[in-house]
């Protein structure tokens, strides 16, 4: 049974990185029965597993697919357990699929109808790969579609006010399968996951705005939401109702109540109450973690808090 805490990539140290050829002999030795494992151009790779009828689409880079232990596809393990097949469109860089190659890629499938031989389809992605699932999704009419922090574009004069990697404006993303909102169209179920919180996050999100996309809020999760949700052990449930149309607001605040036992999610709470002076507030936040799980962090601050404001109601005291 996969660990999908472990699924999380870390950085690894440059003197244990992998042989890339050999990581590409072993790939092609997975697919070789069923399936197959190919380069597209000369910055990405297209892994696919046909394992059943229906099929999860993901994108990633091939230096978060190094960085774990089975050096696999994270698809792959989401996939496994269900007997689904798995397309993988891996970079090299971050090139943010923006490649002809890629696209050529996905014309052909539409030419071959490839995605028609699947009952269910869900295209997956996070971040640069969020954007990716988005924008190719339109590849497959009626699929389904989970994106985490997904960027609607990067094009300077649609999205200047966010600067996070200017790098990536030199690449097109006016040309074919760019302007991701644009290319959910015809989608079955979109599901687009953001933290609020952050303003490029919440600026972005707000431009996936269709009647067939959902968006929910992860507050305090951070720009980066694929780790945590793996590490708080929320995202193969997120996966399995995305991939069956039925990730709705009410599904996924029973799932989100996960959160509570997830301590960065704790700790960034308790972050922003401290540094809104709202000493309270903080109080309350490690109060409840106390009392529910074991977390001697938490103890220890609910101490020096509960000190500190006793010190300054008793300062307040009018003298006798």
């Amino acid at each position: 049974m996969t660990d999908f805490a472990d699924l999380a990539t870390r950085p690894m140290p440059t003197d244990s990185l992998p042989d890339r050829d050999a990581w590409e002999q072993r790939m092609e030795q997975a697919t070789e029965d069923s399936g197959y494992f190919h380069s597209l151009g000369d910055a990405h790779w297209a892994y696919f597993a046909d394992e059943g009828t229906t099929l999860l689409v993901s994108f990633e880079t091939v230096d978060a697919v190094l960085a774990r232990a089975d050096q696999m596809p994270l698809a792959d393990s989401l996939a496994r357990a269900h007997g689904w097949s798995v397309l993988t469109i891996i970079a090299d860089g971050d090139t943010w699929f923006r490649d002809p190659a890629v696209y050529g890629f996905f014309d052909r499938q539409v030419d071959d109808a490839f995605f028609e031989d699947f009952d269910q389809v869900l295209f997956y992605g996070a971040g640069m790969a969020g954007h990716a699932a988005c924008a190719f999704a339109v590849t497959a009419p009626g699929a389904q579609v989970l994106a985490l922090n997904p960027r609607a574009t990067l094009e300077p004069a649609q999205s200047g006010w966010d600067r996070r990697t200017l790098a990536a404006r030199r690449l097109n993303f006016t040309a074919r399968y760019g302007y991701a909102p644009d290319m959910l169209e015809g989608a079955g179920q979109a599901v687009v996951i953001h933290d609020p919180t952050i303003a490029v996050e919440a600026m972005h999100a707000s431009l996936f705005r269709a009647p067939y996309i959902t968006r929910l809020s992860a507050r305090h999760m951070g720009d980066n939401l694929e780790p945590a949700l793996i590490r708080s052990g929320l995202l193969p449930a997120l996966v399995d109702q995305a991939m069956i149309g039925t990730l709705t607001r009410q599904s996924f605040a029973v799932l989100w109540r996960a959160r509570r036992n997830y301590s960065p999610y704790l700790r960034a709470i308790l972050a922003k109450a401290e540094n809104m002076g709202r000493t309270k507030l903080a109080i309350m936040v490690c109060r409840s973690v106390t009392n529910r799980l074991r977390a001697p962090s938490f103890a220890r601050r609910l101490a020096k808090l509960t000190e500190r404001i006793s010190g300054a109601e008793g300062q307040n005291e009018p003298a006798s």
